[in-house]
């Protein structure tokens, strides 16, 4: 029996305005890197995964300046509009090199600070699974449910409740077909687990680290730069952990 290939495929064709910058946020400096160099190199240093899959939007000219774009296991693709056409244009490009009951990695390109452990038991467990799961952690504070006019109309109970992470895995075949089915009924789905939610799938909830935060606010890239000082071997060490570039200071610093 052939054993299944996995792929990687990152979307990273939003601009990410909650930046408040003047370029994408995966193409901010973060600690002497760009931020999606972080990312990627991540992803590479699991060597299950037979390839990454950047998706880019069409008018992307700053990709190929990087130096990991050049890396055998780096593909492209142009993306959509929203998230999930971006996915599902990494998935075409996927269909063309696995098959079906392959498995397919798909990652946040703004997640920079991805715990190796972490996606070590993501594989590991998805691969023994029928249907694959995602990282997540559950949810440790008291949750409220606002009116819609700034009060506090419930307390949910947080025991059942989990906060989603990339990466997310899944067959092929079975991503691609719940994605075609959420889009065909206007459903804009925001993570690939709802959408095999919505295909009748029950993803496999896989425990991951707080440490792998989405980088959202200019705030964020601090907060990514002290947990890549403390985690990652690759770390600049010339640095210290809170040097990052400002948001919005224009084209990224020449690598050293």
């Amino acid at each position: 029996m052939t054993e299944s290939r996995v792929f990687a495929v990152v979307p990273a064709a939003g601009f990410g305005r909650r930046m408040g910058t003047d370029q994408p946020k995966q193409y901010l400096a973060l600690a002497g890197r760009i931020l999606m160099e972080w990312t990627l190199e991540a992803l590479l240093a699991d060597r299950r995964i037979a390839r990454v899959c950047v998706v880019l939007a069409p008018s992307d000219t700053t990709f190929d300046s990087l130096a990991i774009s050049h890396d055998p296991r780096v593909a492209r693709t142009p993306g959509g509009a929203e998230r999930c056409d971006s996915v599902l244009a990494g998935l075409e490009y996927c269909v063309a090199n696995l098959d079906p009951s392959d498995w397919v990695l798909v990652h946040d390109a703004a997640r920079p600070c991805l715990p190796l452990g972490d996606l070590d038991r993501l594989i590991e467990r998805c691969l023994e699974d029928p249907v694959g799961g995602l990282l997540a952690m559950p949810a440790r504070d008291t949750l409220k449910r606002d009116d819609g006019q700034g009060r506090v109309a419930a307390t949910i109970d947080r025991h059942p409740v989990w906060h989603a992470l990339t990466p997310q895995m899944f067959r092929l075949g079975a991503l691609r077909s719940a994605l075609l089915a959420a889009r065909a009924r206007g459903v804009v789905v925001t993570d690939e687990a709802q959408a095999m939610e919505l295909a009748g799938h029950a993803p496999l909830l896989v425990e991951g680290s707080a440490s792998n935060l989405k980088v959202t606010r200019p705030e964020d890239l601090r907060t990514a730069a002290s947990i890549l000082a403390q985690t990652s071997p690759s770390f600049p060490q010339r640095l210290e952990p809170s040097v990052v570039a400002a948001p919005g200071t224009g084209s990224p610093p020449a690598r050293g």
